[in-house]
């Protein structure tokens, strides 16, 4: 399985989303968040052309040896982009907040389907990405569902596990989509 590349626009994107600002132009082109569909946020950057969807979860608990933890976490968000001038749609991609436990999966269940995602390495540790040709299969499943349940394991191995609502989801892909074509 293929890990995704971690990008500059990618890093700029969760940045932004958390809440940063950026000083100086190590980053010329931030995104805008164009739209809001219930839950979930679009964002556009112009310069490469790139489009998100965003959401934070709903819930999130953690546990260590089968009990309740108490962690500190980054920001945990599910996001799929578009970047039409590397013909990618569709791509799936979760950061849990934490550097995931090196040569373990994250899962993605929605419905009765799961599906795995793997953990980038280095600065990327923090993020897991779908197989690029499971992508547009992850979206059509979230399309359909109501929640979606991400469950890794961080470097510590703390069990953490985040359920997302898609309210708002095929509404927002779908903006994403049009507005990266």
């Amino acid at each position: 399985m293929t890990v995704k590349p971690w990008t500059p626009a990618a890093l700029c994107f969760a940045v932004v989303c958390a809440g940063s600002a950026f000083a100086g132009s190590a980053f010329a082109q931030s995104p805008d968040r164009v739209a809001a569909h219930t839950d979930w946020s679009v964002f556009v950057a112009a310069s490469p052309k790139e489009c998100y969807i965003v959401s934070p979860p709903k819930s999130s608990a953690a546990t260590r040896d089968g009990k309740p933890a108490e962690v500190q976490r980054g920001d945990v968000r599910l996001f799929v982009a578009f970047r039409p001038g590397e013909n990618v749609t569709n791509e799936v991609s979760f950061t849990g907040g934490y550097p995931f436990r090196e040569g373990s999966n994250v899962t993605l269940t929605v419905g009765g389907q799961s599906f795995a995602l793997v953990p980038g390495a280095g600065e990327a540790g923090e993020w897991a990405w779908t197989s690029p040709s499971d992508d547009s299969q992850v979206v059509a499943a979230l399309k359909r569902g109501a929640s979606a349940t991400l469950v890794g394991t961080s470097s510590r191995g703390t069990r953490t596990e985040d359920t997302f609502s898609l309210s708002g989801f095929t509404a927002a892909v779908e903006d994403a989509a049009a507005r990266c074509r």
